[in-house]
């Protein structure tokens, strides 16, 4: 069983999320946004076996350089978003100093792309590349649990407007994949509630099938 535990982080309401399964020594965490302090005091005495990364925006990884420093473990990002993490303008903490400081940390260790599988904390985690947010936006599917960053909220779609991102991408990744999800899958978002497949389905005012 797969145990999921969220964390609203830093200034923009970010959605940390620290997955543990049979052994609750052993985690990885998905997108440790700004202001980690919750979510480090969790994880004190527990091995952090990875950071996942659905983008590299500053506010999904702001706690990347503490927690990878904490915890001696490597982080993974798709491919196309590879400089974001050193770059201050291209992670867009630079272009929002009322914000947040400008943030960079080392490159990730590992790269994510379309259908990858990644075997964590005894599960196993396929990997759809999401782009229209981001051009490396990733969404990560266990078992009927998806955590879909900022490509799919509920009631929402991530905004495009910003460096790299893409309307047509962002409603080919919701309908070519995400949607073609079981209905029951649990969506967990990097902003806001948790929702499901079938309910965005019908109800997405931005996005339905």
């Amino acid at each position: 069983m797969l145990n999921i535990r969220s964390f609203n982080l830093g200034p923009l309401q970010t959605n940390a999320y620290l997955l543990t399964g049979a052994d609750p020594a052993k985690g990885i965490i998905i997108d440790p946004g700004m202001n980690p302090a919750a979510l480090v005091r969790s994880i004190e005495g527990m091995e952090i076996e990875a950071i996942l990364l659905t983008h590299a925006h500053f506010d999904h990884m702001g706690g990347v350089d503490e927690i990878r420093k904490l915890k001696k473990c490597p982080v993974y990002l798709h491919a196309l978003e590879s400089e974001w993490l050193t770059s201050a303008k291209l992670n867009g903490s630079l272009l929002w100093p009322d914000v947040a400081p400008p943030l960079t940390t080392d490159p990730a260790e590992y790269d994510l792309a379309e259908g990858q599988v990644l075997k964590l904390i005894g599960h196993t985690f396929r990997v759809f590349h999401t782009p229209g947010h981001s051009p490396g936006s990733v969404s990560f599917l266990c078992g009927d649990d998806l955590f879909s960053g900022d490509v799919l909220f509920k009631l929402g779609v991530g905004r495009t407007d910003l460096p790299g991102g893409r309307e047509r991408d962002l409603f080919d990744s919701l309908r070519g994949k995400l949607y073609k999800l079981d209905e029951g899958v649990k969506v967990y978002p990097g902003h806001g509630s948790r929702t499901t497949i079938g309910f965005e389905r019908v109800r997405n005012p931005y996005v339905t099938m």
